[in-house]
């Protein structure tokens, strides 16, 4: 049809019950979407699906949870521990209720609303048919497939999880729910890369590409969009995991952040951009001689190649001898920033652990370091000076000819090179302490 016809109509679209979700969904759920969310083993995957199927429940009439990996009991303990299934709420089933006259599984309900009415149903299934049978048989506005390289299809003779598998399941799947205008939430299987298991194609069948990600180890979890055909990519939405389950953080700045009651040398304020989010994170940086005969550089939620050419800059164009000097440089949290409006911040804490000087804890630092000593422009500002505001910080080191707002509520310091930051930045006399002290020939050389 000419383009001209096309009728330009709103896309219509429902909440999940987190606000998290919405925001890297673009708003919300659309009706009928195809959405892959990939992340290592334990990051909590199921756990967001199946609490964000039984917030949905509450305003939906039939969700369905299929469980290729998990028995329903396992399920229903999860739910248990999660806070799901409430008691008053919950229908027993037995294993005799589970099978039907042809020994074939049917869902098993886990969760009713008060009236009685079953809104949220588990199946346990691997097969296929049986799957698309009931998905066009219950006919739910949302279901979740946990995990699809789990799921076979009787035809092929190939494994599951074979690309084969993979590619006609996914196909197959989304047939029904574009057909039916049924959400499908997939689950997919990374490989030790982190990138997700199976052929290309299926991120490619899919219209939203979601990777839950995250330290083991500690406590908060990233959900960001790599590919969203219904809003922006490179969204995140960060989670808590608790407890009673994973729990939407209110304030993220404040995970990012150390603690800014004690001042330490070799730390700087940045203000990173994951889409259309800002958030302020804290850089560390330490700075020693080094005990090899080639200095080590390490990161931590910092590209290394970016570390590499922050550190020969300062030793060219600012004279900072580090060239024979250990350089490990992290960011607190564990987020990763790659984005190179961090570039100032780095350079700020690796000068301040250099000369063991500290950096104005109420100052964030906003700019991209170029081969040449510059400081180069960055997009979105007046969104990261707006967040800095939020969260008290005075004052703000941003490239010379930026262009923001005049009422953002901070000193507003544009410097056109990195030397220029570093007096800003770094006050010359204070040191570890607070101490003033007289300057040595190569600490004038090094301000000079």
């Amino acid at each position: 049809m000419p383009f001209n016809e096309i009728r330009e109509e709103e896309q219509a679209r429902f909440p999940s019950g987190y606000g998290e979700l919405d925001r890297v969904l673009g708003g919300g759920i659309v009706p009928g979407s195809l959405v892959l969310i990939g992340g290592d083993p334990g990051i909590g995957k199921s756990t967001l699906l199946l609490q964000t199927a039984n917030q949905l429940s509450q305003r939906l009439p039939r969700i369905l949870y299929v469980s290729a990996e998990e028995s329903a009991q396992q399920i229903k303990l999860r739910a248990s521990r999660l806070g799901v299934a409430e008691a008053s709420s919950v229908t027993e089933a037995k294993e005799s209720e589970n099978n039907n006259e042809n020994g074939k599984k049917k869902p098993v309900i886990i969760s009713q609303k008060m009236e009685d009415k079953a809104n949220l149903f588990i199946l346990p299934e691997t097969d296929l048919e049986e799957i698309l049978k009931e998905l066009e048989s219950l006919q739910p506005q949302v279901a979740v497939i946990d995990s699809i390289q789990t799921i076979y299809f009787a035809a092929l003779t190939s494994a599951p999880g074979s690309v084969a598998q993979v590619r006609e399941c996914t196909s197959a799947l989304m047939q029904v729910a574009k057909r039916d205008n049924i959400t499908l939430f997939i689950v997919g299987h990374v490989t030790k890369e982190g990138a997700i298991a199976g052929p290309r194609v299926l991120e490619h069948l899919v219209d939203t590409v979601l990777y839950f990600e995250g330290d083991r180890y500690a406590s908060h979890r990233l959900l960001r969009s790599v590919k969203n055909r219904f809003g922006a990519t490179h969204e995140i939405g960060i989670f808590e995991m608790v407890e009673a389950g994973l729990v939407e953080v209110a304030n993220p700045s404040e995970l990012f952040l150390g603690n800014r009651d004690e001042f330490a040398p070799g730390t700087a304020t940045v203000v990173a951009c994951e889409g259309t989010r800002p958030l302020v994170v804290e850089l560390q940086a330490l700075v020693s001689p080094t005990s090899y005969a080639s200095p080590r550089r390490s990161t931590t939620g910092v590209d290394y190649s970016r570390l590499q050419q922050i550190l020969a800059v300062l030793e060219k164009r600012v004279g900072i001898p580090l060239s024979k000097l250990d350089a490990y440089v992290a960011s607190a949290g564990g987020l990763g920033v790659e984005e190179p409006a961090a570039d100032l911040g780095i350079a700020m804490a690796i000068v301040a652990s250099f000369r063991d000087r500290i950096v104005d804890p109420r100052t964030v630092l906003i700019g991209e370091v170029g081969l040449g000593g510059q400081v180069r422009l960055v997009s979105q500002m007046e969104l990261r000076l707006k967040e800095a505001a939020k969260l008290g910080f005075k004052r703000a080191i941003v490239p010379k000819g930026q262009s923001f707002a005049d009422d953002i509520g901070l000193e507003i310091i544009p410097v056109g090179k990195v030397i220029d930051a570093i007096i800003s930045a770094i006050p010359p006399q204070q040191k570890l302490g607070g101490e003033m002290s007289d300057f040595s020939e190569e600490d004038e050389e090094i301000d000079e």
